[in-house]
C-alpha cells in the first residue's frame, strides 16, 4: 500500500495557542527523526479567523502511524497536545483522516 497522507486538524483553544505552537512545533521533526514520516516537510497551516485551527499536511511511512501510537517520544507530544484544543461547531478537538495519493492522470 502507498504510504499515506494524513490531514491532521486541530482546533486550537485561544489561549492556548503559544504552547501549543510549541509542542507542534516539535511533532514532525520528532516523527521524521524516528523514521514514522516520509523525508518531505509538512505543510502548516494556520486560519486566518479566530480562534484558531491548524492544519498540518504529511505523509506517514508504512506503518508509521501504528508505531507513533506506541512510541514514547511521540505520546509526549501529543498528550499534552489534547487538553489545549476544543471541539468547535459540532467538529472534534482535533481529527486525522487518511489519504492516498491519485492522479486523475493515472485514470483517464
Amino acid at each position: 500500500m502507498p504510504n499515506q497522507i494524513v490531514v491532521a486538524t486541530y482546533r486550537v483553544k485561544p489561549e492556548c495557542e503559544h504552547e501549543f505552537q510549541m509542542l507542534l512545533s516539535k511533532h514532525w521533526p520528532t516523527l521524521r527523526a524516528l523514521g514514522f514520516v516520509s523525508d518531505e516537510p509538512p505543510i502548516i497551516l494556520r486560519s486566518v479567523d479566530d480562534p484558531p485551527t491548524y492544519t498540518e499536511i504529511f505523509t506517514w511511512v508504512e506503518n508509521g502511524f501504528e508505531m507513533a501510537h506506541e512510541h514514547p517520544d511521540v505520546l509526549a507530544i501529543w498528550e499534552p497536545m489534547d487538553p489545549l484544543l476544543e471541539s468547535r461547531q459540532g467538529l472534534p478537538r482535533w481529527d486525522f483522516p487518511h489519504y492516498l495519493p491519485w492522479s486523475a492522470h493515472d485514470h483517464q
